[in-house]
């Protein structure tokens, strides 16, 4: 009977060494084992001891066999309690500081996640307005087609070249007459040949061609000196009221700008422009008449082609180098009066035939145009009594002022 008890209690024994080794548990616990084997050896068993050693060895059961997913969710549930127990400050505060650095480490990642996707979209932003905007379109072979056009003028034997408003004004005039005798050739050059316009600015400047002179002058006798220019009548009350405009607001000295050209009766774009180069020698703008306007387009130096020549202006202007400003009026104008007419022109012997759009529509194969021998007009002759053009009809510019006879009653 008792053998199976001292065997049962062996057993026991056995177990409780070999859990109170178990590495849960303390070196504090050493003591207790010791305690225990001696007590339980000398069966003089201390009942609290035994409880408290009970406990330690069910804890360490428990905390054996729990997972570890059970442990950290124990951990949170006594965080969870310490915190709505209001615990001491440093927890809190380290609580809080843990939980901001992980927030400001989110922000931080979504703020360069956001950064990079911005940036990107920003460069295709850029690239496409890159390519999109084709603001200055070159026409193709341009600089091609000048080198030719300024080999045709070299010779500069086109009658702008000899009678143009840089041939018509009085070269030892005092500066502010001789800027008004350039806008006044400009004012008559208007749907007017060289030769006439030289003409009537010949006889003007032997009747005295100043501010002062013209303010004086009957618009009778006025018309006399500058017939047979085109819309002369017109032309005659245009010069009155903007040399009065001179005198009064502009101290006797014409516009220096742009807009103070254009405020003057009868002076437009064209000759705005024209009167800034020539008169102030600041280049504003290019001058387009009627041969730069037609050349433009059948060179195709506009996008598309344009109906006027404030239309033309503008179009060269957005792609036409600055330096060139000055120089492509008097290149094409004579280019115009000689080879690249408005009726019938010269392909045949121009250098740009194979680059022209125009070329060979109408080309009939004639010579070069060039100037006459003597470019310097007559003041007393027929030189100022040609027989006007039929565009001048509608300005009465056939019918001549009063004690002056035409060609035509003379012949």
């Amino acid at each position: 009977m008792l053998a199976p008890v001292r065997s049962l209690c062996v057993y026991k024994f056995r177990r409780l060494t070999v859990r109170m080794n178990s590495p849960y548990f303390t070196d504090s616990t050493a003591g207790l084992d010791t305690y225990a084997t001696d007590s339980m050896g000398k069966s003089a068993v201390n009942k609290g001891g035994i409880r408290r050693l009970r406990s330690r060895m069910a804890q360490g059961l428990k905390s054996e066999d729990d997972p570890p997913k059970v442990k950290s969710e124990v951990q949170e549930q006594s965080i969870s309690l310490q915190t709505h127990a209001q615990p001491p400050t440093e927890t809190v505060s380290n609580c809080k500081k843990t939980t901001t650095k992980v927030k400001e480490e989110a922000v931080d990642n979504q703020a360069l996640l956001t950064s990079s996707r911005k940036t990107r979209r920003g460069r295709l932003k850029v690239e496409y307005e890159e390519e999109g905007a084709e603001l200055k379109r070159e026409p193709c072979d341009w600089r091609t087609q000048l080198s030719f056009i300024r080999e045709m003028r070299s010779k500069r034997d086109a009658p702008v070249d000899q009678m143009g408003a840089e041939k018509c004004y009085d070269t030892e005039a005092p500066p502010e007459v001789r800027r008004y005798h350039v806008l006044i050739s400009l004012m008559l050059s208007s749907q007017t040949k060289d030769l006439v316009t030289a003409g009537a600015m010949q006889r003007l400047r032997e009747h005295d061609l100043s501010v002062d002179a013209i303010l004086n002058m009957d618009e009778g006798t006025l018309g006399k000196l500058i017939y047979p220019v085109g819309f002369w009548r017109t032309k005659v009350k245009y010069i009155k009221q903007a040399t009065a405009l001179i005198q009064q607001e502009f101290g006797g000295d014409i516009p220096d700008t742009v807009e103070g050209l254009m405020r003057l009766p009868g002076v437009g774009p064209k000759m705005a422009h024209l009167a800034m180069d020539i008169a102030w020698n600041q280049v504003s703008g290019i001058g387009v008449d009627t041969h730069v306007h037609r050349i433009s387009n059948r060179l195709g130096w506009t996008r598309k082609e344009t109906k006027t020549p404030e239309e033309t202006r503008r179009a060269l202007e957005e792609w036409l180098p600055r330096d060139l400003w000055s120089e492509i009026n008097w290149l094409l104008v004579g280019f115009g009066q000689q080879v690249c007419l408005p009726v019938g022109p010269l392909c045949s012997v121009c250098l740009n035939q194979h680059t022209c759009p125009a070329a060979h529509r109408s080309s009939p194969s004639k010579k070069l145009k060039s100037s006459p021998a003597s470019p310097t007009p007559q003041v007393k002759g027929n030189v100022g009594q040609e027989k006007p053009s039929g565009n001048r009809r509608k300005g009465k510019a056939g019918v001549p002022p009063s004690g002056q006879t035409s060609v035509l009653d003379s012949a």
